[in-house]
């Protein structure tokens, strides 16, 4: 199993109506993606030609991050947000990660639902899962991070500071810092609340 597909069942509940991941894309196909966007959508963009004149595509390429489908501001000459929403995308997100040192390779994913806007924590989380699929980590995460990250984790997550932290723990508030930038750096987060939604969403705790 790759770790595109140990993701599927998490993404899937974050994108109910659909998505799209595509992993590592260089100068023409990906290494690997998955699409679960619904079957006459696929039908419809592709007949079309749509990919051309896709907003979401233009902000993959000049962008990196995660937005709100809403959010994009690129020119839809096409109407393709509007038509997508007529096939059940009614909200989406769309995610890209790209480095310096990436020579080109871009990942990305299209996620979208049909009941309301995506929440901040979401976007969070499936930002953070192409982030984690794009560096292609190998280790689980359950044996990536220590216990003592771990349970830090677990004490951020009920709403602690870190000086509740520290005197649960019986550490200093700088060993609490270095547990969660620990956690935080292994989880490919951008914060240390991030790096506690996605150890939660693991069940690691």
């Amino acid at each position: 199993m790759t770790r595109l597909q140990e993701f599927t069942e998490q993404i899937g509940m974050l994108a109910p109506a659909g998505y799209y991941v595509a992993l590592r894309v260089g100068f023409s196909f990906p290494s690997e993606e998955l699409n679960q966007l619904p079957d006459p959508w696929v039908e419809h963009y592709t007949k079309h030609g749509l990919v051309v004149y896709d907003p979401l595509m233009k902000w993959v390429y000049a962008s990196t991050g995660i937005a709100r489908v809403s959010e994009i501001e690129s020119p839809d000459p096409m109407g393709v947000v509007a038509t997508a929403a007529l096939f059940g995308l009614s909200h989406g997100a769309v995610a890209s990660a790209h480095l310096p040192t990436d020579h080109g390779r871009r990942s990305f994913g299209f996620f979208f639902r049909g009941d309301r806007e995506y929440l901040a924590p979401e976007l969070d989380l499936l930002s953070s899962m192409l982030s984690m699929l794009h560096s292609d980590q190998a280790q689980p995460l359950d044996q990536a991070l220590t216990g003592a990250e771990i349970e830090a984790l677990r004490l951020l997550s009920r709403g602690m500071r870190l000086r509740q932290i520290a005197d649960t723990i019986g550490i200093s508030e700088s060993a609490v810092k270095a547990r969660l930038n620990g956690a935080k750096r292994k989880l490919s987060a951008r914060t240390v609340s991030q790096a506690a939604t996605i150890a939660a969403s693991r069940r690691l705790f």
